[in-house]
């Protein structure tokens, strides 16, 4: 499994758009930005290690908006994967 991400990628893109977005980027905004489909997208850089969360808004007429973030992992997620490295 490679876990890097080549610097001219679309890969590449949508993260250095993550990293400066600070209320994050929606489904809608990355596909317009880089083309192809946002959530594999996301979830080939989670699988690469990246900790790319999904935050739910609702907005005043009630529609809800999903917002991807990248952030810090909280202790939580990483016990988490050393438990399922442990028990593989």
């Amino acid at each position: 499994m490679n876990l890097n991400v080549k610097s001219d990628s679309k890969q590449a893109k949508v993260l250095a758009a993550l990293q400066v977005a600070d209320k994050g980027l929606t489904a809608k905004q990355i596909e317009a930005r880089f083309g192809g489909n946002a959530t594999a997208t996301v979830s080939d850089l989670r699988f690469k290690g990246y900790p790319i969360y999904a935050n739910q808004h609702k907005d005043g007429s009630g529609r809800t908006k999903t917002f991807f973030r990248l952030s810090t992992p909280s202790r939580k997620v990483i016990a988490a994967g050393y438990r399922a490295l442990a028990n593989a």
